[in-house]
Order: C-alpha cells, then structure tokens, then sequence
C-alpha cells in the first residue's frame, strides 16, 4: 500500500500557502476586484467615475477599499491641480502585475457560467 502524500510537509509548501495566504488577506473583501478590474480597463479614473463604475458600492466603502489598495502600493492616488479638487487613482506598476491574474479569474467565471447556468451572456 503506498503512502498518502502528507500536503504541509515541506518548506516549499509552507512558503506557498503562506504567500496564497498574504494574497487572499491584499485583496479579501467583496469590492477589491472590482475596483482593480475597472482601473484595468479604465486606466486613470476619478472617485467619482469608480462611484459609477462598480456597481452597488458606497463612497465610505469605495473610500476605505481605495486607502487599503494604497496602503499595500497596488493603486496610486494623484491629487490634481484643479479647482475644485480631483483625484485621480490608477493601478501602480505593481498592481498592473495583478492585470493578468484577474483577467484570467474574469475568463474562468465566464466559462464556469456557462458550464453551470448555460448562460451564454459576457
């Protein structure tokens, strides 16, 4: 009888989960990939353009999830020289590294629709 294979067990594993871990921790919430999808396709967006853009979400979310992609350097915010003020945020070098890693999820939930609900709508 062979042995089942124990999955934690080496050093290389570890390292791995724990960084599926520091990823899960970045972009956990509902609103994350929302916002990090729509400054894909949008490039450089204003609070309000984001507002608009994904849908159903409040200003004190939008807000709080915008300051959380900062903080961890995936988004940047630029304050422009207008009156009144605007903001303008886009997806730093780093988070641009996420544009490949969401457009798959993107493909994947396509296909996974119409796997399950025969849904032929993108």
């Amino acid at each position: 009888m062979k042995k089942k294979a124990v999955v934690n067990d080496t050093a290389v594993c570890q390292v791995r989960m724990q960084a599926i871990s520091d990823t899960m921790s970045i972009l956990s919430g509902k609103w994350k990939f929302h916002i990090l999808g729509t400054l894909i396709e949008g490039n450089k967006l204003g609070f309000m353009d984001l507002l608009r853009e994904v849908n159903g979400i409040g200003t004190k979310m939008l807000s709080k999830e915008l300051q959380d992609l900062e903080m961890n350097r995936l988004v940047s915010r630029t304050v422009m020289n207008t009156k009144p003020i605007t903001v303008e945020y886009s997806l730093t070098e780093y988070g641009e590294t996420l544009s490949p890693v969401i457009n798959e999820l993107a493909k994947w939930g396509v296909e996974y629709r119409k796997s399950v609900y025969g849904d032929t709508q993108v």
